[in-house]
């Protein structure tokens, strides 16, 4: 293989994309032909990258050190295939979940498109070839959303931009901090201890990549996203493709650009915002009555694993996070699939106008429910290994109380998939929804394989974490440290794992409690919990949109914007309108009352103005 062959994952689905936006309408069937087959194309050569060791492109661009550099490592391989994986389950998907939406053509030239810019700024080893691909993905992003046909679609899109904005803002300052620290823009050769001018380069860096992950307080866009754009847009780039690259961009900056140490400041800080990222994102996705809005707050909350994880700088807390992240690219992706298929049959998310819907839809049912249980870590599922290495990283580091958030994460995780899963497969059915059958197979067979992987990733765990995992972390781990991480997957019988599992237990007993005391609406069990005193009064105050950063931005800027209107604008206003104007009718008043009409007054003046102007000459000759 060449280096040239680094292009094909850029240049290929960008031709497509522009192929698939050219392409009228009537022919359909030979766009969405085009799609999958150029998806399956990518996930090809994804298979073949992830063969070969190490491969780079690389050549002179713009001078200074910035040159157009493309690097193929093991941990870009891995992403690389990942992305090209979910392309194809997605271009599967929409081949029928978007087949009658008005700008669906848009969509699918939009999804390559990101492709284009996600592969391109996962092989990129170079500052700004990174810096351009990561801001593409700002320009899809709004796209995608914006195309929704929702009323609020294009403020939500609007929303999401700026976000997305200010973190890409914040990233492009940490590149230039750090590219001043370390003295090269060439991502492989930077390796520095995060003090001084290079930790606000980590900080701004790290804002950056959680924040295109999806991490608190720049997520508030998600929930939105997830009622105005399509549901195919929400398990495509919020579950799956922003994820993956936030994370990866977010491990190489705590692994490869800056030298991250247990305990230390850096890594502390991240534990924090890891730790408030599960627990916040959770209690909010616990109270939700709409199965995406629910699906989009557990989006955002599972970052807060990856994170914590990334943020013990121990191998097996690294471990969990980056195995948590590809897990939940699985099983968040198969969530919202799912959800997209009841929306489809059903023309509803809303949970208490679903139930019993597993008699009718078995297979979307079946796909759910093992995707729940693995987000919600039940074992053996993908979820509770990649958790439970995130608690035995958080409690290797001492600092209990991190352990103590992502344990609260899990029981109320569990405790809202099953009282979501319950209202809408195995509550009784309602008035709301007719009789509905089983979606279509391309809608279907997407969920059940990301179904099996779940299953597959957990019980033959040793796979994922020998060839895809442990590979990332072994260069940056200490000599003699233990990297075999399956002892702690496996071992269901120890402490940590006990506790996980009481988490659960103690899960089922919630909405137990909470379902009978709603009256056996499972779709109200959560009601007890949100009833609480101070907990309704602070649920009260998210709803609306108090903890919001955007929206009381923007109310800071409406506020400003009045007050420069009352201190500026109006006095201007005044000095024109009633100042000027009344100086004006005084003087003009005084003009009125001298023409009187008298001759002898008119030569006086004249005779006045002449005598001043002689004077003036007089003046000026001297």
């Amino acid at each position: 293989m060449t280096p040239k062959m680094l292009l094909l994952p850029v240049l290929l689905p960008a031709v497509l994309a522009v192929a698939l936006l050219l392409l009228p309408r009537a022919l359909r069937l030979v766009r969405d032909a085009l799609a999958v087959a150029g998806a399956g194309v990518l996930l090809y050569y994804g298979f073949l990258f992830f063969s070969v060791k190490d491969l780079r492109y690389a050549v002179p661009w713009l001078g200074m050190g910035i040159d157009f550099d493309l690097r193929l490592y093991h941990f870009s391989s891995f992403i690389l295939l990942a992305l090209a994986g979910f392309l194809f389950l997605i271009a599967v998907y929409a081949t029928v979940k978007m087949k009658d939406a008005p700008r669906g053509r848009e969509f699918m030239a939009y999804v390559f498109l990101t492709a284009a810019f996600a592969n391109g700024a996962a092989l990129a080893n170079n500052f700004v070839p990174l810096v351009f691909f990561w801001e593409g993905l700002l320009v899809t992003l709004y796209g995608m959303i914006a195309i929704g046909g929702r009323p609020t679609s294009g403020r939500t899109a609007v929303k999401a931009l700026l976000i997305a904005g200010f973190c890409d803002f914040s990233l492009i300052l940490g590149v230039g901090l750090l590219w001043s620290v370390a003295g090269t823009a060439t991502m492989s050769e930077i390796a520095v201890e995060p003090t001084g001018l290079a930790a606000a380069a980590f900080v701004l860096m790290m804002i950056g990549a959680a924040g295109k992950a999806g991490a608190m307080p720049f997520h508030t866009w998600i929930p939105d996203a997830a009622v105005d754009a399509p549901v195919t847009f929400m398990a495509f780039l919020p579950a799956a493709f922003e994820k993956l690259l936030g994370i990866y961009l977010l491990a190489r900056v705590s692994l490869d650009f800056f030298k991250l140490r247990p305990g230390g400041a850096m890594s502390v800080l991240l534990m924090i915002v890891g730790a408030a990222t599960i627990v916040l994102a959770v209690l909010m996705a616990l109270v939700q009555k709409d199965l995406k809005r629910l699906l989009s707050y557990h989006a955002v909350s599972q970052v807060g694993y990856m994170i914590l994880g990334i943020g013990t700088a121990v191998p097996v807390g690294i471990a969990g996070g980056v195995f948590h992240m590809i897990n939940h690219a699985m099983y968040k992706s198969g969530l919202f699939l799912s959800a997209g298929s009841v929306e489809h049959r059903a023309g509803t998310t809303e949970l208490k106008k679903l139930g019993g819907l597993r008699r009718d839809m078995p297979l979307t049912a079946l796909g759910f429910v093992v995707c729940a249980l693995a987000i919600s870590g039940v074992w053996p599922l993908n979820g509770f290994v990649s958790k439970e290495m995130v608690f035995h990283g958080a409690l290797e580091t001492g600092y209990t109380v991190f352990a103590v958030a992502a344990w609260i994460g899990a029981i109320f995780t569990f405790a809202s998939f099953l009282k979501a899963g319950h209202s809408v497969f195995f509550g009784e059915r309602t008035t709301d929804v007719p009789e509905v059958k089983e979606s279509p197979a391309a809608i279907v067979l997407p969920i059940l394989v990301l179904a099996a992987l779940c299953v597959l990733f957990g019980v033959y765990n040793k796979l994922p974490l020998d060839r895809l995992i442990t590979p990332v972390v072994a260069p940056h781990a200490e000599a003699g440290a233990h990297l075999d991480f399956t002892g702690h997957a496996l071992d269901l019988f120890n402490v940590v794992a006990l506790i996980s599992v009481g988490c659960l237990v103690l899960a089922f007993l919630i909405h137990r409690h909470g379902f009978l005391k709603g009256g056996r609406k499972a779709y109200l069990a959560s009601e007890p919990f949100h009833g609480l005193p101070g907990i309704r009064q602070a649920y009260d105050l998210a709803e609306k949109r108090v903890f919001d950063p955007y929206e009381q931005g923007v109310k800071a800027l409406q506020g400003l914007s009045l007050a420069l209107y009352k201190a500026v604008d109006r006095p201007i206003d005044f000095v024109f309108e009633k100042a000027v104007t009344a100086a004006g009718e005084k003087f003009t008043g005084i003009l009125k009352k001298a023409h009187n009409g008298h001759y002898a007054n008119y030569l006086a003046w004249c005779l006045a103005g002449l005598v001043i102007l002689a004077g003036a000459i007089g003046l000026l000759a001297k």
